[in-house]
């Protein structure tokens, strides 16, 4: 868990300045200019930490309960 939490925090928030690349691609694919070969695979990219962190928050949750 603890290694899902910083590869979240490291990788799928870097760069930090100015903006994080996962929030500059989220911005994208709301406005419609995420269209990039490049830029999708960015985004999956910066996702991917993101994912596997809320899967084992779940995972988590369904195991508890």
């Amino acid at each position: 868990m603890n290694i899902a939490v910083l590869a979240a925090l490291t990788l799928g928030l870097a760069p930090f300045f100015p903006e994080p690349h996962l929030w500059e691609k989220l911005k994208m694919l709301v406005a419609g200019t995420l269209v990039r070969p490049l830029d999708i695979f960015d985004l999956m990219l910066h996702a991917a930490p993101w994912a596997v962190l809320i899967a084992k928050l779940i995972r988590m949750a369904l195991l508890r309960g």
